[in-house]
């Protein structure tokens, strides 16, 4: 096996040898989900791109809005854009060889090959189920390069419309999930989707990142989020309190400003006593404020 740094997945179960077409290859970065680690992989790319690298142009296929595949293999990474240093949104097959099924509305050709095996892709699929983000078509059980009967896109388009609401819809779905009401908040319990219910697990949920959730200090890291200026808030960036200890630390997920002049905003919250709620706040819009306003890197902007 090859030993090259640029590989893409850990992947433990032997794959049937498929029929690929070999075309010019992209290395994926692997960076595991907010903890800024490498993840060793089997998955290697061939070749070395050009100084100006050109991209096959191919007509989207008409297809349903989205199909959903078999995967093989562990640990493949889900990336935030198809860009190679795109951090990691999360992570499939985690403990078992195919164990996660992939949603998938579109895909991209990258313009470099990835290999795993006999298998060979340049296509990075847009997947929307179990995590959204970009996964290696490789990583799907299927004997083409790429997805069939899901377009193709000529680059990554801007993800932000579809994942921003994808995040807002998420964190609506708690406030009725405990049989008609919002989920209890607690930082030791988990709810039956997998996460946390405390509001960093909450916040992950609504991103689509691993169960149980990362951190309140975890969400702020720079391997997930960017600061950005209260001012910048769109719908499903969010607005941190990364200081102190776990009773001070906090996070919300802003929705929507309630005026022009930014006097407060609503937004998605999991807080204690109330559980999950979905209110005007106004944390972070004080002077010398501990809150703070971070965009997700899944958005891409």
């Amino acid at each position: 096996m090859s030993n090259d740094p640029h590989r893409t997945a850990l992947s433990s179960a032997p794959r049937p040898a498929l029929s690929r077409r070999f075309l010019p290859a992209l290395a994926l970065a692997c960076l595991a989900a907010g903890g800024g680690m490498a993840v060793p992989a089997h998955a290697t790319t061939t070749g070395a791109a050009p100084a100006h690298p050109v991209t096959t142009r191919v007509q989207p296929v008409p297809a349903q809005a989205a199909a959903s595949f078999p995967t093989w293999g562990t640990r493949w990474v889900v990336h935030a854009t198809s860009d190679i240093n795109s951090p990691a949104v999360g992570m499939i097959n985690q403990t078992s060889p195919g164990q996660d099924r992939v949603t998938a509305d579109y895909q991209v050709d990258t313009g470099r090959r990835v290999c795993e095996g006999s298998a060979c892709s340049t296509f990075m699929a847009h997947i929307t189920q179990p995590v959204t983000g970009f996964l290696t078509v490789v990583a799907v059980d299927i004997p083409e390069d790429r997805l069939p009967g899901v377009p193709v896109q000529d680059g990554s388009p801007d993800p932000q419309p579809g994942a921003r609401q994808q995040t807002l819809h998420r964190a609506a779905t708690w406030l009725t999930a405990h049989n008609g009401g919002p989920v209890p908040y607690s930082q030791g319990s988990y709810w039956r989707d997998g996460y946390r219910q405390d509001c960093s697990g909450y916040a992950s949920m609504a991103l689509g990142l691993p169960t149980p959730g990362t951190t309140t200090v975890g969400l702020a890291h720079h391997r997930l989020t960017r600061p950005i200026p209260m001012s910048e808030l769109q719908p499903g960036d969010l607005v941190i309190d990364a200081i102190g200890n776990s009773n001070t630390r906090h996070v919300v997920i802003f929705e929507k400003w309630n005026d022009d002049a930014h006097r407060s905003y609503t937004a998605y919250e999991q807080r204690g006593v109330y559980g999950t709620t979905h209110r005007s706040l106004t944390y972070g819009l004080a002077a010398g404020s501990e809150y703070k306003a971070h965009r997700p890197l899944q958005y891409g902007n």
